[in-house]
């Protein structure tokens, strides 16, 4: 299978709460993580599409995280989320983490 990411992934795992725009939060791990998205395992299904922001503390942070994204793909466990419009601050962890 050819790999389609554009953007390198790192493993971590982090407890996150996503908030749906529709006023729904449900709680995961995020399990890998990139400038462009992430995995999270959930066992709830979420929707193709669904619009989410993503909270949680990044490793080597002192604040929350409030990512936007989409999600892409979903699978029996999890799904991946395509950021959308990160701010400084978020953008700026997870370059470092990155480099780790």
């Amino acid at each position: 299978m050819q790999e389609k990411r554009v953007h390198p992934r790192v493993a971590i795992e982090v407890q996150v709460v996503c908030e749906a725009s529709d006023g729904s939060t449900l709680v995961g791990t995020a399990r890998d993580l990139s400038v462009g998205g992430m995995y999270v395992e959930c066992s709830e299904q979420v929707a193709f599409g669904t619009q989410l922001t993503i909270v949680g503390r990044l490793p080597g942070t002192k604040f929350d995280a409030r990512l936007p994204g989409t999600v892409r793909w979903c699978k029996p466990g999890g799904f991946g989320v395509q950021f959308g419009l990160l701010g400084a601050r978020e953008t700026h962890a997870i370059v470092q983490l990155m480099g780790k």
